[in-house]
């Protein structure tokens, strides 16, 4: 058992034989208990909501419960032949669902690919059927649109990097919510965790946000980026973040397919020095070169890409409930199997 499981659950009977890491502890199945039944037994909901009620919270969402605390835990055992029963019974009934996750989990994964294969070939072909083409010169597309070009981006935008974030900074008397590299995503932000930090009046002239800025993450997932909309007001941004402004009209939302069709290509990745953590720097965005269509076909390309974004994301929301269903209704038949609940095994108490 992981002893800080998020939640509590990340326990299960081994059937290997090997060693942990000191996060774990571990307890031998006695001679009348089944490890199998053991082993749906204690991932219930039922006993994870008393290791909940045991442990203790561990900001941001784990709990740490003890050995002793736990091994104080009444096990529920019936007899071994029933136990078995409900055993052989979970076991197929998760199997069964398992299988029907997976094949749900496996078309969400085919959607995106074919998503990201849509992207490369609209930021590089265009949306307009066959065309004279040329190459381009540049490592990760062979051809473009004869009369597109590939201006650095420098061309057409502003970059700015955030505001190094210090311990001075976290502590000062304007504090105000910034964007670090893990609330930038792949055409959204996620604002449920915002960090506090100083900014003056110059600090909040200087790092200000406006919507149409394509904000660009630095390192981690490099050139993952999004468009801010205002989803918030008074908010800033760390130095991880590239400020991507557009000047004379530049289209931000074209630029950040490119970048999501260069980032999946492994571009930056190839390009930074992998002996280190690869970082996409200011100079290297600047200098950085995409295809370029005229406006007006930048434009009917976003408006093609939203589109098939929102019917891949609908649709993968939708199978993400059905997996969630699923795993609920997994939790819901071991909970009763394990109780005495259900009569689904054949064997009556």
């Amino acid at each position: 058992m992981n002893q800080l499981g998020k939640p509590h659950g990340a326990l299960g009977v081994s059937s290997f034989l090997g060693i942990i890491s000191p996060a774990y502890f571990v307890a031998s199945v006695g001679p009348l208990a089944h490890p199998q039944y053991v082993h749906h037994l204690l991932r219930s909901r039922l006993y994870i909501c008393e290791y909940e009620r045991r442990g203790k919270f561990m900001p941001p969402s784990q709990f740490d419960i003890s050995w002793e605390q736990f091994r104080d835990i009444n096990v529920l055992l019936p007899p071994l032949a029933q136990q078995r029963a409900i055993a052989d019974f979970l076991d197929t009934e998760a199997a069964r669902i398992d299988g029907l996750v997976a094949k749900k989990r496996s078309m969400i994964a085919v959607l995106s690919e074919r998503f990201e294969t849509a992207i490369f070939e609209a930021v590089t072909r265009g949306i307009a059927g066959e065309r004279p083409v040329a190459p381009c010169g540049l490592a990760w597309v062979d051809e473009i649109p004869a009369d597109w070009g590939t201006p650095p981006v420098s061309a057409n935008f502003d970059l700015s990097l955030g505001k190094m974030l210090n311990g001075e900074a976290v502590e000062g008397t304007e504090l105000y919510p910034y964007l670090r590299n893990l609330n930038v995503q792949w055409d959204r932000f996620d604002l449920a965790d915002l960090g506090m930090m100083n900014f003056d009046a110059d600090d909040r002239r200087h790092y200000a946000l406006i919507p149409g800025d394509l904000l660009v993450c630095e390192g981690g997932e490099v050139g993952r980026a999004a468009v801010w909309s205002g989803e918030i007001s008074n908010c800033f941004f760390q130095k991880a973040i590239h400020r991507v402004r557009p000047r004379r009209g530049a289209n931000p939302r074209f630029l950040m397919y490119c970048l999501r069709a260069a980032a999946k290509q492994s571009v930056f990745r190839v390009e930074g020095n992998l002996s280190t953590i690869v970082h996409l720097t200011g100079e290297q965005l600047r200098s950085h070169r995409f295809p370029w269509p005229p406006a007006s076909e930048q434009a009917d390309i976003v408006v093609h890409l939203d589109r098939l974004a929102a019917v891949v994301g609908a649709t993968n929301s939708r199978l993400t409930q059905q997996i969630d269903l699923l795993a609920e209704h997994r939790q819901a038949l071991v909970t009763a199997a394990v109780t005495g609940a259900s009569r689904a095994t054949g064997v009556t108490a």
